[in-house]
This record gives structure tokens, sequence and C-alpha cells, in this order.
């Protein structure tokens, strides 16, 4: 089992930034990918960004170039949200996939209001 939890949603200004991090905990496995998924209300759970063991990611278009997915250990990952809009609203899930299996946070706040 995997236990995952986000942490750094809040309010922000339109052009503002959060950082969003993921702390994995529980039988964590080093061949592993990491993503940041969001939810807004009444739309579909859109994936925003994923990165794997090896470095490589992958990016939703409407958030490339404004954020940035990173790793320091197999465990914590980080989601950099730059020029924030208020269409980033939403509430921000992290999800790890490793052997199979997949596991979720119980996802955090970001709203994007002046």
């Amino acid at each position: 089992q995997v236990q995952l939890v986000e942490s750094g949603g809040g309010l922000v200004q339109p052009g503002g930034s959060l950082r969003l991090s993921c702390a994995a905990s529980g039988t964590v496995f080093s061949i592993y990918t990491m993503a940041w998924y969001r939810q807004a209300p009444g739309k579909q759970r859109e994936l925003v960004a994923r990165i794997d063991n090896n470095g490589f990611t992958d990016y939703a278009d409407s958030v490339k170039g404004r954020f940035t997915i990173s790793r320091d250990t197999v465990k914590r990952a980080y989601l950099q949200m730059n020029s924030l809009k208020p269409e980033d609203t939403a509430v921000y899930y992290c999800q790890r996939d490793q052997s199979g299996l997949t596991y979720w946070g119980q996802g955090t706040q970001v709203t994007v209001s002046s």
C-alpha cells in the first residue's frame, strides 16, 4: 500500500505562483510514475503533468510553459505553477503508478481569483 499526501494549495491572484508537493509513504518502489491531475467543478478529472523514475516528463497543452513537475526522491514530487489563470482553479490530485497499481491522494484546492 502507498499513501499520498498533497500540500501547497491555496488562494492566489491571477499571474501568481504556487508550488504543490506530494509525499508518498508505505511500500514505494524505484520504478514508478507520479502525476498531477486536476478536477474543476462540473468537469472531468484531467492530467496536468507526469514524471517517471527516469525523469521523463509530460504536460497538458494548457499548462506547457507555465507548470513544471519535478521530483527529488522516489517519495516526493512537486508541481511548480506559474502565471496562474482563473481557469487553473481546481482540486489538484497526486497520483502514483507502480507495479501495475494506481494510488491517489486526497487532493488540494487551488483557487485563482482576484
